[in-house]
């Protein structure tokens, strides 16, 4: 359903986010994301089958298979787009392949854990736990609004604003997605001796966690002090762009320098959703559990 919205949906998203028919930006765009739409069943997947691994403990797999599909995104990246010259095409591309062959090495490793398909759904377990992860979906929703809001903004600006916000956007994703690594081992080892009855073991986690998150947060707002500009020119040597592109790094490093308090929040929060995880355990290690049911726990977080 999601590949099917995007591919029949791509110019009325483009509407909704603001860029007009005449832009530079339109027709590209469109093009990358009915092409990437057909990446949307491999992505569903993968999400679900990493935290399979994480109910397991495991986090080597979904590390292996996840480098295996980035690099054959960057050797794919360089053949498709300048050799062949297929352009923004040639990206989509490259990374809708990249997203199936992690996929396959995930399902791969995940059906020797446990059954992936079955007939036996459990109708009245995939509403609870669909409810039980609600006020998740509602996180991520309040996520991903405000970069879609952003995104819009910056694209009715013109291509050179989208292009400078654009580098700050995965500048600050990058980072993002590090200390999401942190928050990630620190709900799966909270959720773990939540379950197992070991508080005091549980507080440590917390206190080390934090620890961590606020170290980290300094030594994050410092790289981006010095070294923001030097990370800008990895992406483009346009003056313009990399004026608007650095005209935000103010803001990022006042976001990274908090990120202590985003720790604690993080951490909080898992406590409260600590049973939800620790069923999700429960459940995991059941082999002959239906995947399916599975899926639909998991796809929430």
């Amino acid at each position: 359903m999601e590949m099917a919205a995007l591919i029949i949906g791509s110019g009325t998203l483009m509407d909704i986010v603001g860029i007009p028919v005449d832009s530079p930006m339109r027709a590209p765009a469109e093009q990358f994301l009915t092409l990437r739409a057909y990446g949307a069943p491999p992505v569903v997947v993968a999400l679900a089958a990493q935290g399979a691994f994480r109910g397991f403990m495991d986090t080597k797999t979904p590390l292996y298979a996840v480098v295996a599909g980035n690099l054959v995104n960057a050797i794919l990246d360089a053949i498709f787009i300048f050799p062949l010259g297929l352009g923004v095409s040639g990206a989509a591309l490259a990374t809708v392949t990249s997203e199936y062959l992690a996929a396959i090495i995930l399902l791969w490793k995940l059906n020797n854990e446990l059954v992936l398909f079955s007939w036996n759904v459990i109708g009245g377990d995939i509403i609870r736990y669909l409810k039980s992860g609600a006020l998740l979906i509602a996180r991520t929703i309040a996520v991903i609004l405000p970069l879609w809001l952003s995104t819009s903004l910056a694209a009715r600006q013109g291509p050179v604003p989208m292009a400078g916000y654009e580098i700050s956007l995965q500048v600050w994703l990058t980072i993002s997605l590090l200390n999401d690594a942190l928050a990630l081992a620190g709900q799966a080892l909270l959720a773990s001796e939540y379950a197992k009855g070991n508080y005091k073991q549980a507080r440590l986690v917390l206190y080390r966690v934090l620890q961590i998150g606020g170290v980290t947060g300094l030594a994050l707002a410092a790289t981006l002090f010095l070294g923001f500009g030097y990370l800008t020119l990895l992406f483009t040597d346009d003056p313009a762009v990399l004026d608007v592109a650095q005209s935000g790094v103010w803001v990022r490093r006042i976001i990274r320098s908090q990120y202590f308090v985003s720790q604690v929040t993080m951490i909080l929060y898992s406590l409260n959703e600590c049973g939800i995880i620790a069923v999700c355990h429960y459940y995991s290690a059941d082999k002959c559990y239906c995947f399916c049911v599975r899926w639909a726990l998991l796809r929430c977080f």
